[in-house]
């Protein structure tokens, strides 16, 4: 399905396939001889998403743009099942599992591999030819890459990575609850979008 978000339309070039029960939604680039599996879901938040040529982005995938952060994929990309990528670079070549995760301001460097469930945080920067085994954690730029036991050193990186403020614009000390009213004032323009049917 494609929508309309924002006034912009997504455009998906002529040899791409979209599934009929993905959503591309808004200002959202497809390159040549990309795959886009059932129930994928690509969408500008504010942010483009931009799907260079001979990607497959799988079942259940979710690419999020944001108004800081647009999301750049490059060529020959494996974006896997239930993986999450939001406001983030992935470069040519990259390999993401099944339910890797990449947050805002992070990149994928070129051949990179994010195994399954792993996970590359918030302004991180994964080198290229980076392997993040199975359920691990990258963070920090330069990314270092720890199991997910080592969650004392993860913190003491990721709390200077600044998630809140990338991700939300707020300070740490934001109550959760002005967050969400914000978030949801936000997403409120869904309200508006229209399905493409042309």
């Amino acid at each position: 399905m494609l929508v309309e978000h924002g006034g912009k339309r997504p455009t998906v070039h002529e040899s791409a396939y979209v599934a009929p029960t993905a959503v591309v939604s808004g200002d959202v680039t497809v390159g040549e001889d990309c795959r886009i599996l059932h129930g994928a879901v690509l969408t500008s938040e504010g942010g483009r998403v931009v799907i260079g040529s001979r990607c497959v982005v799988m079942e259940n995938a979710v690419i999020r743009g944001t108004r800081h952060h647009p999301v750049g994929v490059g060529d020959h990309v494996l974006v896997g099942p239930r993986a999450y990528l939001s406001g983030c670079t992935v470069e040519d070549e990259a390999f993401l599992a099944t339910g890797s995760t990449v947050f805002n301001g992070a990149t994928v460097g070129p051949r990179a591999e994010v195994r399954v469930n792993g996970v590359v945080h918030v302004n991180s920067m994964l080198a290229p030819e980076a392997l993040v085994p199975i359920g691990w954690v990258a963070v920090g730029d330069p990314a270092e890459i720890l199991p997910p036991e080592a969650h004392d050193r993860i913190w003491s990186i990721q709390r200077s990575m600044d998630f809140p403020g990338t991700v939300w614009g707020v300070d740490r000390s934001t109550p959760q609850r002005e967050i969400m009213q914000r978030y949801t004032r936000a997403l409120v323009r869904h309200r508006d979008d229209r399905i493409v049917t042309e």
